[in-house]
């Protein structure tokens, strides 16, 4: 059968140095970060038991940890560290991560901009994407 539990973080605030711009390196300026893991938690739900389960508080960790320092010139570089990061951490077969941008320095533009990467353990264990 295909994988398809699902856990989900959702909103999570990394102030950081992230972008091209001087401007943006200067001081650290807000990143929302929303986590999707594919991971069986049948096990996990049959026992209680988080042991067997993906535990949100150490996934929620490695998703800060891996947003932050060393500062980067692209958020698609922050997002292959988060899922590196999240793919090392826990049991989860797959991850999408979406990173946004809350305020990028583009003149008359009231939005956010975001890139959502999914990876898989395959490809952790490859090495891919370095970053």
């Amino acid at each position: 059968m295909a994988l398809s539990d699902h856990i989900r973080l959702e909103g999570v605030e990394v102030a950081a140095r992230h972008g091209v711009l001087a401007c943006e390196r200067a001081a650290p300026q807000p990143f929302v970060i929303d986590v999707a893991l594919w991971a069986d938690c049948e096990a996990a739900a049959e026992a209680d038991d988080l042991d067997l389960a993906v535990d949100y508080a150490a996934v929620h960790a490695a998703v800060v940890a891996a947003a932050g320092d060393p500062p980067c010139r692209l958020i698609e570089t922050v997002a292959v560290r988060v899922c590196r990061a999240v793919l090392g951490c826990c049991r989860a077969e797959r991850v999408a991560v979406t990173v946004r941008k809350v305020h990028p320095p583009i003149a008359g533009f009231a939005g956010s901009a975001a890139v959502t990467l999914e990876r898989d353990r395959q490809w952790l264990e490859a090495g891919q994407d370095p970053a």
